[in-house]
């Protein structure tokens, strides 16, 4: 018999906040972080999602002289700190041996360090650390992590991949607590490469509404702790999961949504859940014109069209390999809150298949919920939680 695999810890870093609970009141306040970025090129006047570099230089020093006094701050880049101060956050309070032979770190991006690329990161201490792996060993052994970590890096689908991963380590028996970081962080790199697709909003993204123009990007790193113990009052599982793949385009998502709707299907099968037994989904929701028709097409094939959906993109725009980890622990909290949020930005129906999108907060119980996520490459992913 498969091992359950709890959710026993989690932390949010966003321009909403440092810590799940910060972020989770912004939500409940209707609070957007997406804003303007003048004279920033080039982003000039894009609106963005973005960290605040003093608090997360402050955080990450206090943590820094507790761990390693000897080593200067210098030594790692943003995006590591970003890890580093997320997953200690995550792990604090977790009562078990979290370092040890019996506990994994897998670390979820796509672009890791890319900002050494830079010119004027050229003087950096280890380079090397533009590797994706070289990355994750610098995390993991800043904690001091015993196994070596493992990454996960599969376009926007990788959060969700990551934590469907760290439930199979732990239901196998593999493991009994894997810890999940998800980060991302906004380059120039970055930006030109969505601006080169035509794909960014002029104003803050509008998920699925008949206005939308395009997607907003955000960094940010969400850590998700999962155990073989219960370690919340209230506990809550990984029930099921599935990925599929398109094999449609490089770029563009499938026409008709069955792929992702064979994901949600397996998903589903493999929680013992029917479509009518999930409380919410909690959507990829990009704001782009194909994902959100391909999106809607999918959810009414797997029998979800009626079932209240939302995109938390809204507040904090698309996070990149950060997205699936960080949108996680939002729809987990809302099964712990027994709060559905409402999909910011959206007003009017603008899909192919009228969903029943959240307008406003809905405070009701939230017991089984779904999280879908689709990529560059075709790819798409599905997992279910379940409140025991």
């Amino acid at each position: 018999m498969l091992r359950p695999s709890y959710i026993a810890g989690d932390n949010i870093i966003n321009s909403l906040g440092f810590t799940s609970l910060e972020v989770i009141h912004s939500l409940e306040s209707g609070i957007i972080g997406i804003q303007k970025q003048e004279n920033s090129s080039p982003a000039a006047s894009l609106p963005l999602s973005k960290v605040n570099t003093s608090r997360l230089n402050e955080k990450f020093i206090e943590i820094l002289a507790l761990h390693h006094p000897d080593i200067p701050e210098s030594h790692f880049t943003r995006l590591e700190k970003m890890f580093i101060v997320s997953i200690d956050d995550a792990i604090r309070n977790i009562q078990a041996d979290i370092y040890g032979e019996n506990s994994l770190l897998i670390i979820s991006t796509t672009k890791g360090n890319i900002e050494l690329l830079e010119e004027e990161k050229k003087n950096f201490i280890d380079p090397g650390r533009i590797f994706l792996w070289k990355m994750a060993d610098a995390i993991g052994s800043f904690f001091g992590f015993v196994n070596r970590p493992m990454v996960v890096s599969n376009a926007c689908i990788s959060g969700v991949l990551a934590l469907s991963t760290a439930a199979r380590l732990i239901e196998a028996g593999r493991y009994d607590h894997v810890v999940v970081a998800g980060g991302d962080m906004l380059t120039e790199f970055v930006i030109s490469g969505f601006l080169s697709f035509q794909a960014l909003s002029s104003e803050p993204c509008k998920p699925f509404d008949i206005n939308r123009n395009g997607l907003s990007l955000g960094e940010g790193c969400g850590t998700m702790v999962l155990s073989s113990q219960i370690q919340k009052t209230v506990p809550i599982t990984v029930s099921g999961s599935s990925i599929s793949n398109d094999a449609n385009h490089i770029s563009g998502p499938s026409r008709t949504g069955e792929e992702l709707a064979m994901a949600i299907d397996k998903a589903l099968k493999e929680s013992g859940l029917n479509a009518k037994e999930i409380s919410f989904v909690s959507a990829h929701g990009t704001g782009t014109l194909y994902n959100d028709e391909m999106e809607s097409k999918a959810l009414e094939i797997a029998g979800l069209q009626s079932t209240p959906v939302n995109s938390f993109k809204g507040y904090w725009g698309h996070t990149l390999g950060a997205a699936g980890v960080i949108e996680s622990i939002a729809t987990v909290r809302s099964m712990e809150n027994n709060c559905l949020f409402r999909s910011a930005g959206f007003l009017e129906n603008g899909v192919p298949v009228p969903l029943n999108v959240i307008s406003e907060n809905i405070y009701t119980p939230v017991t089984n919920c779904l999280k879908i996520a689709s990529g560059f490459g075709g790819c798409n992913a599905s997992i279910v939680f379940h409140k025991v």
